[in-house]
């Protein structure tokens, strides 16, 4: 079958000869794909055009970066890269008397493996034909394939290294849970010590050295003890394997991974992960009862039951015809196997116009000035997700029936459905433990993860993320003395406990579990789930009780005592996101989530949340700093492991986090994640904490923060901390000069003086920014202080995302949204108005200020 050419191309058929002289001036930048190569040859850069596309998809033989047809010329005029191979799949309608078939034919089944074929089309009248060509810019001459004898050896073998490629995402998902694991040779015959040892839920730490992260659970003696740096992309000082070489122990279970599904096993004899058929029974040894989140105590599994009020029927509105949507901002994205999360938070970032502006409105500018290889930067592909979500490009609705049966008689052009972000979450996730496997996460910790990314790569002179920031006033007070401490920090999420005591139904809740009981005993089928009915405002007056502080150190005593802690906004954002802390660990080691349903309002007011700072007749906890204990070995020096822990679980190497959280002064993982912006592009950022020797320490209260600067300068770490938090550069030197290099009183001091005086220091005109790796994240705003946009405390609901399941580690996230005056469900690729949004078992809320 003859088809025109796609631009102006093949007006005159080549001689062979004349092939390989057209080629000759273009060979030096014609390449083979080698292994480590990434070949995208299904999927644009810039779009989510394929080779299914209309106009198909160009692959370029020097970089093997795949563009469709709107954006090769911007790559051809960048690059001057002229050879491309184009890839086109047709779908026609079959001969009459040709033969059918279970499947659609492939004539060329070699060329496109990674595509897939369309479920839509009737497999007895319609089949692919797959097309290659090369191209030739600018003049766009065409050469079609296979044109083994008339082309050169080394473009024929450049071709075909290029069309049997496999996928740029496969090595990524090969450690991914996809890889099949093999049952370990010891896991039937393991021996089990009779040593009493039990295993609490949580608390964990290595008996060797105290760590709290990447801790393993030796299955024969019950030993913890901390992994190895790499071992499982965290950190760790490799306890565990020494310990199997004392002993010979084999087997090992990773803390923190164990699931109804099973849990991450290694075998240090083999050395490998593994399968352990038998793991329940091992871990039960240990009193930990994994076979109840196998089996329900009745001795049914779970999909055995069918509970009458399944919050998976309710989340989804399953039962209710729902009218599909099509059109801007009605796109569906694909799951790729657990993605959900990622999907239903990206749908609400790009609900919101700030998100909109910043990278859809600037989209020909991030496309022109992207990098050489776009799939390898945040704002481009941001800008790619953005435009297929709100373009209505890839969500139209179906063709009529006799438009079809018309178009059919061509050729079938398919429509575009949905779009499946997997360069997206390759490229966010790269190098995260988590997020780059195929496990289901928490989308709650994907959304901050998002938004450190945000704020690592600016878009403009105006960050999207400022409208989450708010700042909150943290209230300490010594139960002793009753004098108090104000401090800050910054924050993007209001997370609100559940107030479990303060349900309505607790008569219902009583009832309900009798006759759960009696069900259980007697075999019988639950009965139809009771949830417990929590008002929002006894939620949010939890949120507003004072906590008590661990291990807190009193000023006014110059010693340890009782601590309570209040938290309040001293700023509100523009977009209010609120998290129901639904999810914990029971004490019998089951994670599990309340099943609650909460009052969620559509108009949020939360002004009397507004901090207020010291009130007369406070007395201030007297700014004396705890007294410096130098430990006899270095290593044993006191840093707050809990920080440490936090900051390792958003994906960060230990060394990292230890270091940020000692040069921080164990002030807060928040205080200590600023740090890590600031310092993460610095080649030792990974490399082991050096402990300063005695002297260094003792020269100064705070001089383990970094060396004092020439000329009587602040410590350079103090200051980059200091700026990390969106302040500059000369405020966060005179608060540190007024405060003799104290890091908590510089801040408490930033506070206090909203217009301090004006500074030139010809020394500090010469310091340069750039010298620091957030500097343009947090460039100053005009305000001296981190870029907030305070305003009245009155919220309306947009959005919220909800979970189905009985952990973050499984189930399922949705997305519903209000646009244009009604709410809409995003399920994955499934976009429909929706008709019951169930607001009362949301996991995650998005709230927008309402204007005075």
């Amino acid at each position: 079958m003859q088809r025109a050419a796609l631009f102006r191309g093949g007006d005159a058929q080549m001689a062979a000869g004349d092939l390989g002289e057209l080629l000759v001036p273009y060979m030096p930048t014609i390449r083979v794909p080698k292994s480590g190569d990434r070949v995208y040859k299904t999927e644009c850069a810039f779009s989510y055009d394929s080779p299914d596309s209309e106009g198909g998809l160009y692959v370029c033989m020097n970089t093997f970066l795949g563009f469709g047809r709107e954006h090769i010329e911007r790559h051809y005029r960048k690059t001057g890269q002229c050879v491309y191979l184009h890839l086109k799949r047709h779908v026609i309608q079959k001969v009459p008397g040709a033969s059918g078939g279970a499947l659609p034919k492939r004539r060329n089944a070699k060329l496109f493996l990674d595509l897939e074929t369309s479920s839509d089309l009737n497999s007895d009248d319609f089949e692919y034909e797959d097309e290659a060509k090369l191209i030739i810019f600018p003049d766009h001459y065409e050469i079609s394939l296979p044109n083994i004898e008339e082309l050169p050896a080394l473009v024929t073998i450049a071709c075909d290294a290029l069309l049997s490629a496999k996928s740029p995402y496969r090595k990524q998902e090969s450690d991914s849970w996809e890889e099949e694991l093999q049952a370990s040779k010891h896991a039937k015959t393991l021996v089990q010590l009779d040593n009493g040892v039990r295993i609490p839920p949580s608390g964990w730490k290595c008996s060797k050295c105290d760590l709290r992260e990447n801790l393993w659970l030796n299955l024969t003696d019950g030993s913890v003890l901390c992994g190895k740096w790499f071992f499982d992309s965290s950190g760790g000082n490799g306890h565990a394997m020494e310990h199997y070489k004392e002993t010979g122990y084999p087997l090992a279970v990773k803390l923190g991974t164990i699931t109804p599904d099973g849990a991450d096993v290694y075998s240090f004899d083999e050395e490998e992960p593994v399968l352990d058929p038998h793991i329940a029974k091992h871990l039960a040894h240990f009193g930990i009862d994994m076979l109840q989140m196998q089996v329900t105590e009745n001795g049914l599994r779970d999909n055995d039951i069918k509970p009458r009020v399944s919050e998976w029927e309710v989340i989804q509105e399953a039962g209710v015809k729902l009218k599909p949507m099509y059109g801007p901002g009605y796109t569906g994205m694909k799951n790729l196997g657990n993605s959900c999360y990622l999907n239903a938070v990206m749908q609400a970032i790009f609900s919101i116009p700030e998100f909109q502006r910043a990278y859809v409105g600037n989209l020909p500018r991030i496309f022109d000035y992207s990098p050489l290889d776009p799939t390898q930067d945040f704002n481009t592909q941001m800008a790619k997700l953005g435009h297929g979500l709100l373009s209505g490009q890839y969500s139209k609705p179906p063709m009529k029936s006799e438009l079809i049966e018309q178009v059919m008689k061509e050729e079938h052009k398919p429509q575009h459905n949905g779009i499946s972000p997997r360069m997206f979450k390759a490229f966010i996730s790269k190098g995260h433990p988590e997020f780059s496997s195929n496990r289901q996460q928490d989308a709650q910790e994907f959304f901050l993860h998002l938004i450190n990314l945000v704020e690592r790569n600016p878009v403009g002179s105006e960050n999207p993320s400022d409208v989450f920031r708010f700042l909150v006033e943290e209230r300490t007070q010594c139960c002793q003395s009753r004098k108090v401490r104000y401090t800050e920090r910054v924050d993007y999420i209001m997370q609100l406990p559940v107030a479990m005591e303060a349900a309505t139904n607790k008569d219902e809740l009583i009832a309900y579990e009798l006759k759960r009981r009696e069900a259980e005993a007697a075999r019988r089928p639950l009965p139809e789930l009771v949830r417990a009915k929590i008002p929002f405002s006894a939620c949010l007056q939890a949120f507003s009780e004072p906590s008590n502080v661990e291990d807190f150190w009193s000023s006014a005593l110059q010693a340890k005592s009782a601590g309570v802690k209040t938290s309040r906004f001293a700023s509100f954002p523009e977009y209010l996101v609120v998290q129901i802390k639904k999810f914990t660990f029971g004490l019998d080691w089951i994670p599990k989530k309340l099943d609650v349903t909460i009052d969620m309002p559509d108009f949020l007011d939360i002004s009397h949340l507004r901090a207020r700072g010291l009130q007369p007749g406070e007395e201030e906890l007297p700014d004396i700093a705890p007294p410096i204990v130098i430990p006899d070995d270095p290593k044993a020096l006191d840093i707050d492991e809990s920080s440490v822990m936090q900051l390792a679980e958003m994906g960060f190497p230990l060394e990292a986090c230890r270091k940020a959280v000692y040069y921080t002064g164990n002030l807060g993982a928040e205080v200590a994640f600023n740090w890590i912006i600031a310092h993460m592009e610095e080649p030792d950022f990974a490399e082991p904490l050096v402990i300063p020797a005695f002297g260094e320490v003792a020269s100064s209260g705070a001089a383990a923060l970094g060396a004092v600067g020439l000329d009587n300068q602040p410590p350079e770490e103090m200051v980059a901390i200091i700026i990390s938090m969106g302040f500059q550069r000369n405020l966060a030197i005179q608060a540190l000069k007024a405060t003799n290099n104290n890091l908590e009183r510089a801040l408490e001091w930033i506070f206090s003086h909203p217009d301090p005086e004006e500074e030139s220091d010809p020394a500090l005109d010469t310091m340069d920014m750039e010298n620091h790796a957030n500097a343009n994240i947090l460039a100053e705003t005009g305000s001296e202080g981190p870029r907030i946009k305070d305003g009245p405390g009155r919220y309306e609901l947009f959005g919220f995302i909800s979970h189905m399941g009985t952990s973050t580690m499984s189930g399922h996230y949705v997305c519903h949204l209000r646009k244009e005056g009604r709410w809409v469900i995003y399920n994955d690729l499934r976009v429909c108005a929706s008709e019951r949004p169930p607001k009362d078992l949301g996991y995650i809320y998005f709230y927008h200020r309402i204007p005075s």
